[in-house]
């Protein structure tokens, strides 16, 4: 084994899942911005610490924690995006062996508590309906925006079928031309540089693309969730001209009429079984025409393409 020789590959590091918490507190009337943060590095001179644990260019995991909370105390939050680009451009302008690295979060969202038919200024309660995403990515020199949002759990009743595929000797599962559709929605999309470089307003551009998602899966009449997923995606960057493309992973949340027929009941569409595993697993990229390709805008970020 002698002969065996190794190079070190694509690296990063960083601090994972930092819980920031930020109350702006200026008025009586609080508010609050609730997010998951991951701070990640990269360069070459970072290389020393994988090969021979020099660290005299690691900027401490702590340090990057560190920074996240200082930095919201120093220039707030807003929207994920932006935070996120503050925490890119402090880190890359602060050391000059920092070439780029990946910010991610996760925001969760809070609406205030009504008391008396009145919102209370610093009483809340989370939200359920889905978590915010966001990255910005740095490399060679050039800086990504992605928005998102996952766990985006819809259902519709009726408006679905599925049949007109290939049979096989291995085939059981029935046609259908009514039936339960249900998903979790992941979502991830990117905006165009000139609309990054001219300034998005992110929390509008979120706000409206998970709106048109959600119209989109309940008026479609879906033959498959593939065609579902095509056409939410398509109305996502018809309504927001700051997207470039927009990437989805939908599962198929199975729910199969239950023969209650053994106990001498008729199940009219009623009953069903809500069955979680195995599960189809729909994957798919919506792309804006003329626009050009990003790789780097998702390099080592968690998706599903």
């Amino acid at each position: 084994m002698s002969d065996v020789t190794v190079h070190l590959g694509p690296n990063k590091y960083g601090k994972a899942e930092n819980r920031l918490v930020r109350i702006t507190r200026d008025s009586a009337r609080h508010e609050i911005e609730d997010l998951n943060i991951t701070s990640q590095l990269r360069g070459e001179a970072l290389a020393g610490s994988f090969l021979t644990g020099d660290n005299s260019r690691i900027v401490a995991t702590d340090t990057q924690k560190n920074t996240i909370f200082a930095l919201a105390k120093k220039h707030g939050v807003g929207s994920p995006e932006r935070f996120l680009t503050v925490l890119a451009e402090h880190f890359t302008s602060s050391f000059d062996w920092i070439e780029g690295g990946l910010w991610q979060a996760e925001q969760y969202e809070w609406e205030r508590i009504v008391v008396d038919g009145a919102d209370h200024d610093h009483s809340f309660v989370r939200k359920g309906q889905g978590t915010r995403l966001a990255t910005v990515q740095v490399v060679d020199g050039a800086t990504h925006v992605t928005g998102g949002v996952k766990d985006l759990v819809v259902l519709k009743s009726t408006g679905s079928e599925f049949r007109g595929y290939p049979k096989t000797e291995y085939t059981t599962l029935p046609e259908t031309d009514d039936r339960i559709i249900a998903t979790s929605v992941t979502a991830r999309w990117r905006y165009l540089p000139d609309a990054v470089a001219d300034g998005v307003d992110y929390g509008e551009a979120y706000a409206e693309v998970t709106r048109v998602l959600l119209e989109q899966f309940a008026v479609v009449h879906s033959l498959a969730l593939q065609q579902t997923l095509y056409e939410m995606g398509k109305a996502a960057i018809t309504a927001r001209p700051e997207l470039a493309e927009i990437r989805f992973a939908m599962p198929n949340k199975h729910h199969f009429v239950y023969d209650i027929g053994r106990f001498g009941l008729e199940n009219n569409g009623e009953v069903f079984i809500a069955d979680d595993r195995p599960y189809g697993l729909i994957e798919g990229t919506v792309v804006r025409d003329g626009v050009d390709d990003a790789p780097d805008a998702w390099r080592d970020v968690p998706t599903f393409i």
